[in-house]
């Protein structure tokens, strides 16, 4: 259409709809042509570096909210370091071995009703790990995360494998390394021992029995008690919540301290904490009995034997202060078998474990009592009642919540028991005080994960680092097979182990003999047939994969969920610490898991689960970015269609400001139309001074990850300094001035400036429309945005100008007193718009200097047509005492839409200045 007012029309081709969906996907085949991951290494590849190590997630499945949730977020993060300058390589990883794809090709043969031999079935892993990589790479780079996505780490890479190898050299050259037989997590449906980062602990109800253990020499008992009851039995009352572990019984605790009461009932006598008798007694119907003596525990024979109600086999009494009489009976049944403490005190008082009562599918053996023959632990609740009940040693029955050990995997119940395993030891060299020691130099994001993993550190037993299954890295020992001691030369084999497995595979490790390495040794010795913990794997990549194969000697950041602490965190700090004595990282940021509007955690159950790919395919990746980086990941991430929707609203407001910009720059070249500070007009030079302000606070907040205080500062930029004030006042300028003024160069010089900030804050978070924004903003372009740093041409006004800051936050003051009038005159019918107002203000002698400062422009400043200022002496507690409004008497300009002295043709004369001659001109607005 003809511009007939000789307007200076906004107009660019940008986009008002973003069409993302499509759109991203055609911006990816242009980072992939131009080698984009590469080019911006090579921009900054001489400055300082930032490394964040990307934890491996595992192969296994697509990814879901909290894959992309994570990825973004480092993402974001690193593209933030880009703006600063650094070199910011970012190298994804996967975490290969395991149990879980074991059992997806378990499965597969299953389902094919074929056998494989292990040689087959780890190539079978080998190629689904691989398949899962591939498919997962993808989506990943469908989000916008720019990555080295061709040379990603695989645990399961022949390098990487024989790294991990020299990692567990280190640590055993160290003498952490130690195999024992005691307790361990053991899940029955994996079959395998489970680390503590792999266990889940689920609220659930089991069953309580409080079971006698009859005293059998207690004479002595009776004697110091003055007990004259010769033929009643004297049983110590012990609590379990495992019932099926009283057959591996070998001691009773009690405590020295704690005083322990004799109570006769029924003709017999039964040992109870002397805090707890009331306790106890309040949950049964027994009406008569009564206290007959007390002993401390101290006071105790350790001589004492006592009698298993079920297998008859005597038990012994411990002494221990790690008895507790705050719930139970005060006396401690110990199965040094199935419980780590057990095993431990028990360890302490030279009891030893002895043969397991059950198999490692969680049946008891045959032989511990002909009742309990094939019957699982988890069905033998009755059983042991009914046992109990016959030996009249079953005291009480309850049934008790408590948060019970699941497998994380399958969700199902563990037990803890006694198997040959390999540990490093957290107490070796004092690596517990030294690991309480390097946390305090990490910086904890948010800052209670120090006392998180202080906590974990103090309460850690010693690390179960092998596996019984078939999928994963070997650990590289030979054991005598008499004394079970590691062959004496094992650190110098494990160069050479890894040397072969690097060139072939851990495949190669496998068929090798032990006569391939310890020559005439081999026949005292036998090769470990066990895996590496797959944590080992993943926490060991600071050095087997950042050290050894990127050559890189600091690691600035860990990034990850907060699941990770008692995962992949702890297991790179306790590597780190043990082979290097220092922190493997220098940053910890942890974020929650993400949940629904009503905080449920997402799961396919409940049908509450919004996987990346739907919102990525209804709304385009940028609007996924925004909403990570517009929540505050300390806690947990919320994620509803709701929330999504008001994402979009920001995602519109950020767009439609970059279109408005954009639109009003179409006829500015920067290269000859920027003009300088000294000549911009007093509203420009305030817009980039607020601009100067918020870009240093974006980059305080970029610096300290505080995200999401970025989005909210940009949206209250858009919408309130931009949408609200800037782009209303300078309307005029834009539209009707000449094209090439100062006047209205000021404005776009500034709207430019504006637009090359802008783009640079959004382009962590929304880095498809960055990189499309930056291919319509005005000036030949030669680099791209992603090698760009901070625009560094923006300025703060003085204090020592008329016009500061502190001036125009007052005169905004001013401005809303004055919109309230306009506002409550539209309301009354006075007037129909601002610009219809001819308005008189009454105003403290003291504001009135400061307003007329602004002079005949001020009616610009309130967009009105005509104003009136006039000085009076009143107090009031506004800045406007008194006012008077009515409507202009003037004809509308059809140009400008003031209504001014008419000029020629329905032009006003100002317009007429701006279209005939040279322009009006103005200082201010």
């Amino acid at each position: 259409m003809k511009n007939k007012f000789n307007l200076n029309l906004p107009y660019t081709s940008f986009p008002m709809k973003a069409n993302l969906t499509i759109k991203e996907l055609n911006i990816l085949e242009k980072w992939a042509i131009e080698n984009l991951y590469q080019k911006i290494l090579n921009t900054h590849k001489t400055k300082k570096m930032f490394f964040l190590h990307d934890g491996p997630p595992y192969a296994n499945g697509d990814i879901h909210i909290g894959h992309a949730f994570n990825k973004i977020l480092k993402d974001i993060i690193i593209k933030s370091k880009m703006l600063h300058g650094y070199y910011a390589p970012f190298i994804p990883g996967w975490d290969c071995h395991g149990l879980p794809i074991e059992h997806k090709i378990e499965q597969m043969c299953k389902k094919k009703n074929i056998s494989l031999n292990d040689t087959e079935f780890r190539i079978q892993c080998r190629k689904y790990a691989f398949k899962q990589v591939q498919k997962q790479k993808k989506d990943f780079i469908r989000l916008g995360i720019i990555a080295d996505w061709d040379n990603p780490y695989l645990t399961m890479d022949y390098k990487v494998e024989a790294n991990i190898i020299r990692t567990f050299g280190k640590v055993l050259k160290n003498h952490s390394v130690y195999q024992s037989n005691k307790p361990i997590h053991w899940c029955i449906q994996c079959s395998s021992s489970l680390a503590e980062a792999e266990i889940d602990y689920i609220a659930k109800y089991t069953t309580s029995m409080y079971v006698k253990f009859i005293i059998v020499d207690n004479i002595k008992y009776k004697n110091i008690l003055n007990i004259q009851h010769t033929n009643i039995n004297i049983s110590l009352l012990i609590w379990t919540t495992t019932p099926w572990t009283i057959p591996a019984n070998q001691a009773i605790a009690i405590h020295p301290d704690i005083n322990y009461q004799f109570i006769l009932i029924n003709n017999e006598i039964i040992v109870v904490a002397k805090n707890l008798v009331k306790i106890i007694f309040k949950n049964i119907t027994i009406s008569q009995w009564q206290i007959i003596g007390q002993l401390k525990g101290k006071d105790f024979f350790i001589t004492t034997r006592l009698q298993n109600p079920i297998t008859n086999i005597y038990s012994k009494i411990i002494i221990s202060s790690y008895v507790t009489h705050t719930q139970g009976t005060g006396i401690v049944h110990m199965a040094p078998n199935h419980g780590l403490d057990d095993y431990n005190i028990c360890n302490e008082n030279n009891i030893k474990c002895k043969n397991n009562i059950i198999n490692l599918k969680g049946y008891y053996i045959n032989g511990i009592h002909h009742k309990l023959n094939n019957i699982h632990v988890f069905n033998s609740d009755d059983v042991i009642k009914n046992i109990l009940l016959k030996n009249n040693t079953l005291f009480l029955q309850e049934k008790y919540l408590h948060n019970y050990p699941c497998c994380w995997r399958h969700k199902t119940p563990i037990i803890y028991i006694a198997t040959p395993q390999w540990f490093i030891s957290m107490e070796h060299h004092d690596l517990r005080k030294l690991l309480l020691k390097n946390i305090n130099d990490i910086n904890w994001i948010p800052k209670w994960g120090l006392n998180r993993m202080k906590n974990m550190l103090q309460k850690r037993p010693d690390w179960c680092i092998s596996r019984q299954r078939r999928w994963g890295i070997p650990i590289p020992l030979f054991v005598h097979k008499k004394t079970n001691k590691i062959y004496k030369h094992s650190t110098k084999l494990i160069n050479k182990i890894a040397s072969i497995v690097e060139k072939h595979g851990i495949q190669a490790w496998w068929d090798l003999k032990e006569k391939d390495f310890l020559g005439k040794d081999y026949i005292h010795y036998h090769k470990v047939t066990d895996i590496l913990d797959v944590w080992f794997d993943s926490g060991s990549t600071y050095d087997a994969v950042v050290r050894q194969k990127l050559n890189i000697n600091k690691i600035d950041m860990y990034l990850e969920g907060s699941d990770q602490y008692r995962g992949w965190f702890i297991a790179a700090l306790v590597l780190s610490t043990i082979t290097q004595n220092k922190k493997p990282y220098s940053n910890i940021i942890s974020h929650g898991f993400t949940v629904d509007h009503e905080g449920k955690k997402m799961s396919k159950s409940i049908g509450n689960i919004i996987k990346p790919q739907d919102i990525i395919k209804k709304f385009g990746a940028d609007v996924l970015r925004l909403w990570v980086a517009s929540t505050d990941y300390y806690s947990e991430v919320h994620l509803s269609s709701c929330i999504l929707q008001n994402i979009t609203e920001i995602y519109r407001r950020i767009r439609n400001t970059i279109r408005y910009i954009l639109a009003n720059l179409n006829d500015f070249d920067p290269n000859h139309d920027m003009i300088s500070a000294h000549n911009m007009l007093s509203i420009d030079k305030w817009i980039i001074h607020k601009t100067k302000i918020l870009q240093d606070l974006i980059i305080n907040d970029y610096n300290h990850y505080n995200i999401h205080n970025i989005v909210k500062m940009i949206m209250k930029f858009c919408t309130i300094e931009l949408g609200s004030i800037y782009l209303d006042l300078i309307k005029d300028r834009q539209y009707t001035f000449p094209k090439k003024s100062m006047e209205r160069l000021s404005c776009q010089t500034s709207l430019y400036m504006i637009l090359e900030s802008l783009v640079r804050w959004i382009m962590p978070i929304l880095s498809f429309t960055a990189y499309e924004t930056w291919g319509y903003m005005p000036g030949k372009k030669i680099k791209n945005i992603f090698t760009e740093t901070w625009y560094d041409k923006l300025f703060t006004l003085s204090d020592k100008e008329n016009m500061n800051n502190d001036y125009w936050n007052f005169m905004f003051l001013f401005k809303e007193e004055v919109n309230k009038i306009i506002e409550d005159a539209r309301n009354k019918k006075i007037i129909c718009s601002s610009l219809e107002a001819n308005i008189t203000l009454y105003i403290h002698e003291d504001h009135y200097k400061k307003i007329s400062l602004l002079d005949q422009e001020l009616n610009f400043f309130l967009l009105v047509s005509k104003v009136d200022i006039i000085a009076n002496t009143i107090n009031t507690t506004n800045i406007i005492s008194n006012f008077h409004i009515q409507k202009s008497t003037y004809s509308k300009c059809v140009r400008c839409w003031y209504y001014m002295v008419d000029g020629i043709n329905n032009f006003c004369n100002k317009c007429v200045n701006n279209t005939k001659y040279a322009g009006e001109h103005r200082l201010h607005i």
